[in-house]
């Protein structure tokens, strides 16, 4: 039995599989060690994860995070999830080398994520070998739900936006100016509020000063990162909700670019079932 956990800022997955067949698929808060102390992680695994596996023995585990990227990270939530399953073989990988085995397996490309935040990186089939550094919501993160919230309520506030589309945003948020810089500047995970402006976002994907938004921010995504790989007869994958809702924007202007995508999926879970078969 193993347990297979995908997580981002905003949810994770959990898949427990026994002999190549899903027994239980679990969403709990998503955990990020950049954010989150050790304790405040062992308290979501013991609210949101452990009454779901209802005492479980699980001795293989595979976890795949955003903010997994370094050895002091990694080991905090190592740390956590020993305190459930002392006995267990865990493994704590970066989400995005989650996303790379999940699109291309032992094949090399070059693996993106556009959801919450984003992230890329050249994948030679085993390891990451190359990886621009996404630097979070305020200094990268192009192309993110964080940075596309960011920018639509920058337009707002800074009246960019048509006046009927800025009322409606407000009114459909039930929130003021004031509210928003609180969430953005005093509350904790920013990032998750700024991403949930993302539905809104797609809802008005046909008014032009919207459109032109999210254009941008993949396109500086694609400059400020994914031209920075070798792409000559390289795959070029996508993960993540942005990417997946947002496919026909992305494909236009990856097509710009010159680019191809071979695979959009909105979730790396299918892919990395199937790498660890």
């Amino acid at each position: 039995m193993k347990l297979i956990a995908d997580s981002g800022s905003t949810k994770t997955q959990w898949c427990l599989v026994e002999n190549g067949l899903i027994i239980k698929d679990i969403l709990t808060n998503g955990i990020n060690p950049f954010y989150q102390t050790e304790k405040e992680i062992i308290t979501d695994l013991e609210n949101q994860l452990l009454p779901e596996l209802e005492n479980s023995t699980i001795p293989e585990i595979h976890f795949y995070g955003a903010g997994c990227s370094f050895p002091e990270k990694k080991a905090l939530v190592k740390n956590a999830i020993l305190q459930f399953f002392p006995k267990a073989d865990i493994e704590i990988e970066s989400d995005l080398l989650g996303a790379a085995r999940s699109l291309f397996q032992h094949e090399k490309g070059i693996a993106c994520i556009l959801g919450t935040g984003s992230n890329s990186c050249f994948y030679d089939g085993n390891e990451i070998v190359q990886n621009v550094s996404p630097l979070g919501f305020i200094l990268g993160d192009e192309g993110s739900g964080a940075v596309l919230g960011k920018l639509l309520i920058a337009d707002c506030l800074k009246k960019q936006l048509p006046d009927w589309l800025s009322e409606k945003l407000l009114d459909e948020y039930e929130l003021t100016p004031a509210q928003i810089l609180e969430n953005v500047y005093k509350k904790p995970f920013p990032n998750r509020f700024l991403a949930k402006f993302s539905p809104f976002i797609l809802e008005h994907i046909e008014e032009p000063s919207i459109f032109n938004l999210v254009y941008d921010s993949f396109d500086s995504f694609l400059a400020r990162n994914v031209m920075q790989y070798p792409l000559e007869e390289i795959k070029v994958g996508f993960i993540g909700s942005i990417a997946h809702y947002f496919r026909d924007t992305l494909e236009i202007v990856a097509s710009e670019r010159g680019i191809v995508i071979s695979e959009i999926a909105k979730s790396p879970m299918d892919g990395l079932l199937k790498y660890h078969a």
